[in-house]
């Protein structure tokens, strides 16, 4: 019998060895690859031999990816996670088991809070929410089954500064570990595993892709965690995707250009705003009377990031015209962009808490949260001060 065409299934041929490599990666987008046989698929899938059988567990892209993140934290190891929240998700499922306790900031972003307080309480795991600017109350709120501390290095949306090595020190005298948000800061800003902290995640979505295009999450610790995360990651599904690996990697190349020249701007930003009668409080460790304006300078060698926030005299009404007179600041509920983008805390990353826990973290209607990008320092105050000509 002779094969129609319409019999056979087209698969492209493997590319060859080429005599020459490109300068920039590949993109693998491929969701299985070929086995020689059994015998090697087993192998591979029990990381006897090096190789890839299934990009759910792992994809080239992603280990790139996660390689140089790994390098830029001094980390021993780092997994690609599909988000931010994934990433701190796969540390709590690799760590907790049902009766365990874990410590929160209290100024963590929403769904970090959500996550331990409200999905992990379904499996057993408890959670207590300390100031974790004060180590010593969270030497206070240790317990004999407390396995993780959990905190922002920079929070969010206040940007108080988290002392990382005072903090691994009451810590690991407790028993447990330090986990640590880096997002704000990025490894540009702060690398925390060099300060004392076990675990260090960011949420690669942010400033470290820089572009607003992907949603990705790296975890960073020690080599012994690997195994577990990677077996996490895989069964629950939070693997990273190739060609968002790929265009984070790629957006990575220029982070440390993009984060001093935001750092620049939001600390001209900050003083702009503070010399502001419309202005009832400023938010910036670059400010000398932010309270942890000493310790920024000294965890972050003298830069102090690219977040800032602003709470308006005339609160929920004063932050509404604002954000409909600054027509050059997109009002998105994210951050990291290449511009400048604000946000709305009460309505949006902090919607979940109530009035009343809101209130007292110092978030109203009237707080704003600004992300400064890199165009020029006088784009952005200009583009400030045309949101405070429509109060």
């Amino acid at each position: 019998m002779t094969e129609r065409p319409e019999d056979l299934c087209p698969r492209p041929d493997v590319p060859r060895p080429m005599p020459t490599e490109p300068l920039a990666s590949p993109i693998y987008q491929a969701a299985v690859y070929r086995c020689a046989d059994p015998a090697q698929a087993d192998a591979m899938l029990a990381g006897r031999e090096a190789g890839y059988v299934y990009s759910r567990d792992a994809n080239p892209n992603s280990d790139l990816l996660a390689e140089r993140v790994r390098a830029l934290h001094g980390a021993e190891q780092a997994v690609a996670c599909s988000s931010g929240m994934a990433a701190c998700a796969a540390i709590a499922l690799a760590h907790l088991v049902s009766g365990d306790h874990v410590i929160v900031g209290d100024q963590m972003y929403g769904r970090t809070q959500v996550l331990f307080e409200k999905e992990l309480s379904r499996l057993g795991v408890t959670t207590t929410r300390v100031d974790a600017c004060d180590p010593a109350a969270v030497a206070k709120a240790l317990t004999a089954r407390t396995r993780l501390v959990v905190v922002e290095t920079i929070t969010n949306p206040l940007v108080r500064v988290i002392d990382v090595a005072a903090l691994a020190k009451v810590v690991h005298a407790g028993g447990a570990k330090l986990v640590v948000d880096n997002t704000f800061a990025s490894p540009v800003l702060c690398r925390p595993l060099e300060l004392g902290a076990d675990i260090v995640f960011e949420s690669l979505t942010k400033i470290m892709n820089g572009h607003s295009d992907v949603l990705l999450g790296v975890v960073c610790g020690r080599s012994d965690d690997g195994a577990r995360l990677r077996s996490v990651v895989g069964t629950y599904g939070f693997s990273a995707a190739p060609f968002d690996s790929w265009l984070a990697a790629r957006g990575i190349g220029t982070l440390a250009l993009r984060a001093r020249q935001a750092s620049t701007n939001a600390l001209a930003a900050a003083t702009f705003l503070a010399g502001r009668a419309e202005c009832a409080q400023v938010y910036y460790p670059g400010l000398r009377e932010h309270p942890d304006h000493a310790l920024a300078q000294r965890q972050f060698a003298g830069r102090f990031g690219s977040m800032l926030s602003f709470t308006l005299a005339g609160g929920s009404a004063a932050a509404e015209r604002f954000i409909g007179a600054a027509k050059q600041i997109p009002f998105c509920p994210s951050l990291g962009d290449l511009g400048t983008t604000l946000s709305h805390p009460e309505s949006t990353s902090h919607r979940g808490l109530t009035p009343a826990e809101r209130a007292a973290l110092g978030i109203t209607g009237g707080t704003i949260r600004l992300s400064v990008g890199i165009e020029s320092p006088e784009a952005v105050v200009a583009a400030l001060t045309q949101g405070l000509a429509g109060l």
